[in-house]
């Protein structure tokens, strides 16, 4: 197999690259500036933490709702990529529009836009891997999507990093500098974007046929009825509910987690840019391993590994300790991403990635609904943050259960 990628593969990965660099600011700068927000307004630090949990799972529980249907409609020959680029935009100018919010609850409502427009993006973003490359080479474009999304998101980040703590020396407001910040994500987000919308060209689709959303709505219906005869599929999507949610509540809620424990805000964002840093060789090794090892086995490995990182995660009180969790957390974030997409990419029918995707993302961003959603109610019930993040360790526990059946009616088939 040629190990060099495409043009079209390489933009594909760009948008990687550019979408990565709002998460990293979602996971990163996004929570301290709340946390500042929070304080001015009058918040208790549980409640800061309660409350950017609620944020993160009211969009996530949109995106699960309205995905399927995005997913479904975007198989429609020449709608992926509109709605790709409209999903797209809506998360590049809600993050433009953060920078200028002031108060915490606005914050949070124009964030829930954003984060609702960049997911939803994904699942357009992700069915199209079938579209610009082949099964073969799937494991690995996956896995460099990810590597070079990681490495890449630092370069806006070390930018925007820059302008927050060198605020005071440009002589700018925090206010001023977190605008900056937000507007520089944005445009990085945008231009990344650029390539892949100039070339993109939907290889496998649905016909366009009259009322077309309404037969949709009966495709999207129909898979779910049948469901239950593609046992593969549909064990990998429930095992993945459970990982992938602890996964992402891990990175939604990591810097919430630290400033609430009242650690370092530097220290906090530079072991962040090391879980960056850290995962960009990691998914390409996950990539190259896939070429001998199988993709279950790998995948296996990093869900156990997550559960390792849940635990350590609920006895964390130094800052020394937060740095070793960025590092784990960096070996093994990208290959269990990577790996799960181009794994259930390989078993769906491809002119239905879209609904298939949509579907899977239900499963995956949807569900983080549940974890950041028991984190928060766990912490405000008990008062114990720690109990509130060991209620991950289920939830991978779950997945890893789950994912053994799928691959078991996998050989089966």
């Amino acid at each position: 197999m040629d190990k060099a990628l495409t043009r079209l593969e390489k933009q594909w990965v760009m948008y990687d690259v550019g979408n990565s660099a709002f998460v990293m600011l979602v996971s990163t700068i996004m929570p301290i500036y709340f946390n500042y927000l929070a304080d001015q307004g009058g918040l208790s630090s549980v409640q800061y933490l309660a409350y950017w949990g609620y944020a993160s799972s009211i969009a996530t529980l949109l995106v699960a709702l309205s995905g399927p249907v995005f997913g479904t409609f975007s198989d429609i020959k020449g709608m992926k990529k509109p709605l790709f680029a409209a999903a797209m935009a809506v998360g590049a100018l809600g993050c433009a529009a953060l920078g200028f919010m002031k108060q915490w609850l606005l914050f949070l409502v124009v964030f829930v836009v954003a984060k609702f427009g960049y997911a939803v993006s994904l699942i357009f973003y992700d069915s199209m891997l079938t579209d610009i490359t082949e099964p073969e080479r799937m494991d690995r474009v996956s896995s460099s999507g990810y590597a070079w999304g990681y490495i890449g998101s630092c370069i806006p980040f070390v930018a925007c990093l820059g302008i927050v703590l060198g605020s005071d020396s440009l002589g700018i407001s925090m206010e001023m500098a977190m605008t900056l910040a937000f507007l520089l994500t944005a445009v990085w987000w945008l231009c990344m974007t650029l390539p892949l919308l100039r070339s993109f060209h939907q290889r496998y689709y649905v016909e366009r046929r009259p009322h077309a959303v309404r037969m949709s709505f009966s495709r999207l219906w129909h898979t779910l009825c049948g469901m239950r005869q593609e046992k593969q599929v549909l064990f990998f999507l429930l095992a993945f509910f459970f990982y992938i949610d602890g996964v992402y509540t891990i990175i939604d809620m990591a810097t919430a987690y630290g400033s609430a424990l009242g650690l370092d805000s530097t220290g906090l964002l530079l072991a962040l840019l090391v879980t960056q840093i850290v995962a960009c060789p990691f998914s390409l090794l996950f990539g190259r391993l896939s070429g001998r090892i199988e993709p279950q086995q790998l995948i296996t490995v990093c869900i156990c590994a997550y559960v390792g990182i849940a635990v350590f995660a609920m006895f964390l009180h130094s800052q020394v300790q937060f740095w070793i969790l960025a590092v784990c957390v960096g070996m093994f974030q990208g290959g269990i991403q990577a790996l799960s997409r181009s794994y259930f990419a390989k078993i769906i029918p491809q002119e239905k990635s879209g609904e298939y995707f949509g579907l899977l993302d239900i499963c995956g961003k949807g569900a983080a609904f549940m974890g950041t959603a028991v984190v928060s109610i766990i912490s405000q019930v008990t008062g114990s943050m720690n109990l509130g993040v060991g209620a991950i360790v289920v939830l991978f526990l779950l997945g890893i259960i789950l994912f053994r059946k799928a691959v078991a009616y996998e050989t089966e088939a």
